[in-house]
């Protein structure tokens, strides 16, 4: 059975920095993509951060220069470093992996439950 946790969320305040941790578990042989979204009240869920299996990452505008993705493929983690935090991050984030290889997982996508970030002003 695989799972996705996220650690990492909290409160700071703006201009603060927290990272994010997502790890996924459960004999998996490979990922393919893994990726960073958040929600906030009354919003859709949006694409934050995305890294492919190569390393190669793109970015929602809003936190271009501010946010990093990187990943340890040995311990199937994804990392988000948030820098320079604004009140407009606060957000429950979600972790994602896409296409996961494993004894029962042929290219499965998988969500983590969500860590909340909130940033004070």
């Amino acid at each position: 059975q695989v799972r996705v946790v996220e650690s990492g969320g909290g409160l700071v305040q703006a201009g603060g920095s927290l990272r994010l941790s997502c790890a996924a578990s459960g004999g998996i042989f490979s990922i393919d993509a893994m990726g960073w979204y958040r929600q906030a009240p009354g919003k859709q869920r949006e694409l934050v951060a995305l890294i492919s299996g190569g390393g190669h990452t793109n970015y929602a505008d809003s936190v271009k220069g501010r946010f990093t993705i990187s990943r340890d493929n040995a311990k199937n983690t994804v990392y988000l470093q948030m820098n320079s935090l604004k009140p407009e991050d606060t957000a429950v984030y979600y972790c994602k992996t896409y296409g996961v290889f494993g004894p029962t997982d042929w290219g499965t996508d998988y969500w983590g439950q969500g860590t909340q970030v909130t940033v004070s002003s």
